[in-house]
């Protein structure tokens, strides 16, 4: 079925992409008439695709990347039939994007899309606005840096540039000469075809953990006066975090949220309080003495691992996040092997939440993906 998502110059597939449930959802989704004057969000999907397909700048990209704003494209809504809402007699769809990253992921991972393509996608998916809007902004020397950290600011432009020509709607000239702006404000923050470079990593890490009012600047570096060094590792039940731990990283302490489990005999589909309370008292008594660690738990979301990662930074430890993925049929059936085994329905509803660790988030983040080399 992934081949339904590979991009045809000629043409889109339409009638084949009826297969999805996601694609008759968008076709009973509404929009607001004032940006959206040509009707749902599938007649919406429908014109950005065949604008991109028009766009030159798309046409002469390899075949990859053609794929990767493709799929963005097809996608970039695909979370507002869960987001729609009537508000003071109008339609709106917040937060789609964050949502729209999120449910893509689950969706293209169970499809087998690779790791690269899927998460340029996803990041795409997530920021496919910022372009509209992002010379607007106080802040957007920092939002430009955190995005490029993420998707490509070229690639994310093209997506934006077809989400507001695919449209009918008033103020598509402005939006066009935002675009063009932020095209240009990436270029001379050196952030437009790769990620923005710091100082150092831990220049990197202080700045996103900084007050944006603060004056900061990336190429302007931060001490690093930090100490021991503290591996979260992260992601799905059944993905291989313990073999990963055992391979990589043999020899270090580990506070583990499954083996506090079976001491204190909780089951993984109870409350989780007393487990984390535990594991946080073992990792203080760790940072305290300036002990390297490792923390195996899930970490599956951004707001999980926020309060994790801002304990450790505050006793001055140095971050190394290590993500571990397997292919959706090699989770269940790992995680089916396990002694204690999670509901498959939990890790799918796990998956609802999922957030791959970004480079904003830690000073070191290893993908140990299986099947990506």
């Amino acid at each position: 079925m992934l081949d339904l998502l590979t991009p045809d110059p000629a043409r889109v597939p339409w009638d084949a992409l009826q297969v999805f449930d996601w694609v008759r959802a968008l076709e009973a989704c509404p929009q607001d008439p004032i940006h959206h004057a040509e009707g749902n969000v599938w007649i919406h999907t429908r014109m950005v695709l065949e604008t991109l397909l028009g766009l030159p700048a798309w046409q002469a990209l390899p075949a990859e990347e053609q794929r990767a704003v493709y799929l963005a494209c097809l996608l970039h809504d695909v979370a507002k039939p869960a987001t729609t809402r009537e508000e003071d007699g109008r339609i709106t769809a917040k937060g789609h994007s964050r949502a729209g990253e999120l449910l893509a992921r689950r969706l293209l991972w169970e499809l087998g899309a690779p790791f690269g393509l899927r998460e340029q996608v996803c990041a795409l998916v997530r920021y496919h606005q910022i372009p509209f809007y992002l010379i607007e902004r106080d802040d957007a020397r920092r939002v430009a840096a955190e995005v490029s950290l993420h998707a490509r600011c070229d690639l994310l432009a093209l997506v934006a540039e077809a989400d507001i020509r695919g449209r009918v709607c008033a103020d598509m000239a402005r939006v066009v000469d935002n675009i063009e702006l932020f095209r240009e404000f990436c270029r001379e923050e050196g952030c437009y075809t790769a990620p923005r470079s710091f100082a150092s990593d831990h220049t990197r890490f202080v700045y996103f953990r900084s007050d944006p009012a603060s004056g900061r600047h990336p190429d302007v570096e931060v001490y690093d006066d930090t100490r021991a060094e503290v591996v979260v590792m992260s992601g799905l039940p059944g993905a291989g975090k313990d073999t990963y731990v055992r391979e990589h990283l043999a020899g270090w302490p580990v506070v583990s949220l499954d083996a506090l489990r079976s001491e204190l005999e909780i089951d993984p589909t109870d409350a989780q309080g007393q487990v984390v309370q535990a594991a946080r008292e073992r990792a203080k008594e760790h940072l305290r003495r300036g002990e390297r660690f490792v923390w195996n738990a899930t970490n599956l979301s951004r707001q999980r691992r926020g309060p994790l990662l801002q304990m450790v930074a505050d006793y001055g430890a140095r971050i190394r996040v290590v993500y571990v993925e397997a292919p959706a049929a090699v989770l269940f059936a790992q995680n089916r092997a396990r002694e204690a085994a999670v509901p498959e329905a939990v890790i799918r509803r796990m998956s609802e939440r999922w957030e791959i660790p970004a480079r904003t988030e830690a000073h070191e983040v290893v993908l140990a993906v299986r099947g990506e080399g």
